[in-house]
């Protein structure tokens, strides 16, 4: 296999991955990934690099492959919103798919990131062919309507203390090995605190100030800037429900 070969498998593996990671895609056979894969093209970002932006044309679907890509709005005033955060097998700019509308957030890349693109028009082909796929997709859509319809709800009636315990219970929840909840136990937040306030709709003042008097009661310990442990997890159940 000459170098220039050696490179084409190479890239062609790396797309198949990258297609294998995505939960609308991974229960299709594996010749069915590959050819999704042809179809695809990989690029890279650096850390801060713009994905897309507000009124941008909405003509992909974008895949992280690797890294991690925040999702955000600008307020008049220029303050960030910040929407969701996406890692690895998460995807977006599927409306794509449904509507010929610009862009109205910003995809920014928080480390070096890996991404596959596909362009809607070969996504609509694939779909047409595999009906499946677009099940999937709104079972996607569902989650985020789900995620949405609690950020909305913790904006309109929660103050500081139980938006942060709310979300913390979510973080506990959304672990991969469900922790006992009668012991101590770590979780790693997503994204920096900064972030975070923006997230849910806070100053990062607030943030660490209603963090600190978490850890103070004795509900959390910080054990750096994105790992906390959780001590008293019926505390912070309670702190989110009052």
């Amino acid at each position: 296999m000459t170098q220039c070969e050696h490179h084409l498998q190479e890239e062609k593996n790396v797309k198949k991955l990258c297609i294998s990671l995505v939960p609308i895609f991974n229960h299709l056979q594996n010749d069915e990934m590959l050819q999704i894969a042809e179809k695809s093209r990989h690029t890279s970002y650096q850390k801060g690099e713009t994905v897309f932006e507000d009124g941008d044309s909405s003509d992909h679907l974008y895949i992280v492959h690797q890294g991690q890509v925040k999702i955000y709005r600008l307020s008049e005033s220029g303050k960030e919103q910040l929407i969701r955060i996406l890692e690895p097998g998460d995807f977006m700019g599927e409306l794509s798919l449904f509507t010929d509308e610009t862009l109205t957030s910003y995809a920014e890349a928080m480390k070096k990131t890996e991404i596959c693109v596909i362009h809607k028009s070969d996504l609509r082909g694939i779909i047409l062919a595999k009906p499946v796929i677009a099940l999937k997709i709104l079972e996607t859509f569902s989650k985020r309507l789900n995620e949405a319809e609690k950020t909305i709800e913790r904006f309109s009636s929660q103050d500081a203390e139980k938006r942060i315990a709310s979300y913390l219970i979510d973080l506990s929840n959304s672990l991969t090995v469900t922790p006992s909840f009668d012991e101590p136990f770590e979780v790693n937040l997503p994204m920096s605190k900064k972030d975070l306030a923006s997230y849910i709709g806070m100053t990062q003042e607030t943030l660490s100030r209603r963090l600190s008097s978490f850890q103070e009661l004795g509900w959390i310990g910080q054990t750096g800037q994105r790992n906390l442990k959780i001590l008293d997890y019926e505390a912070i159940l309670e702190a989110a429900r009052e």
